[in-house]
């Protein structure tokens, strides 16, 4: 089931409404809290090995809170793109073709290197 990101935000923004919380729900407030979920994801795979790492995603209950963590971010990251008026999928598509500017197959395929230290 997918819905279109506007009608997400509308949702989110009708939650927070409903309980007041725009008083709490500024730029920087929303980064933080971006962040604060992006560490309880980091949480899965602190300290596991990438084997281990790639089983826990397997496990049906992980995989549930993975997701879960997954969707504050996404929450967070949509609400702050609404209330900052940005187009968050356009924004997307502006950066996924300034990288692939940054990073020309011929020069990054395979490669970890930064777009600065690529031949």
């Amino acid at each position: 089931m997918s819905v279109p990101l506007s009608e997400l935000q509308a949702r989110i923004r009708k939650f927070r409404d409903e309980r007041d919380w725009m008083q709490f729900h500024n730029p920087k407030n929303l980064a933080i809290s971006i962040s604060l979920e992006a560490a309880e994801l980091l949480e899965h795979f602190q300290w596991r090995s990438f084997e281990e790492s790639e089983a826990h995603t397997r496990d049906p209950e992980a995989r549930r809170e993975i997701a879960e963590e997954m969707a504050d971010i996404a929450i967070y990251l949509a609400e702050l793109a609404d209330n900052l008026d940005i187009d968050l999928l356009a924004a997307m598509e502006t950066k996924l073709e300034k990288n692939a500017a940054k990073y020309p197959v011929e020069k990054a395929r395979g490669s970890h290197k930064k777009y600065s230290d690529l031949e």
